[in-house]
């Protein structure tokens, strides 16, 4: 079966959950274009749109924290992806966690979880 996704509703872009291989901890979410789609494909380095920066943005270009992709799942819809990634460096956030979901919602207010593995000053030169 040849793939297809639909890059219809969300103005050229499928949104991609991003889960760490081994432990399935949810790292990131992203956007990806059907240039960052066959990049990722052909490449098997996570590839994604920045829609900040209007551009293609290969996870790891400038950090060195780059995403080995092992699987890749598509819903049912065929307008999301689900990347199962070897995070190398072991941080995903751009803010230096594992985890860009490292805010947990406890008792009415907001827990940061876990520490900092780099500081982004440092690693992007800010």
């Amino acid at each position: 079966m040849e793939i297809q996704l639909d890059f219809s509703k969300f103005e050229g872009l499928v949104p991609a959950i991003v889960q760490d291989f081994e432990t399935g901890e949810v790292l990131m979410l992203a956007f990806m274009n059907k240039e960052a789609w066959e990049s990722t494909l052909s490449t098997g380095r996570a590839t994604y749109f920045s829609r900040s920066r209007q551009k293609l943005w290969i996870k790891g270009e400038t950090s060195g924290h780059v995403q080995m992709v092992r699987e890749i799942r598509i819903d049912c819809d065929n307008d999301s992806v689900l990347l199962k990634i070897k995070q190398v460096g072991n941080a995903a956030c751009h803010t230096g966690y594992k985890s860009c979901f490292h805010k947990k919602i406890e008792n009415g207010s907001v827990k940061i979880t876990g520490k900092p593995l780099f500081d982004p000053e440092e690693v992007y030169k800010k």
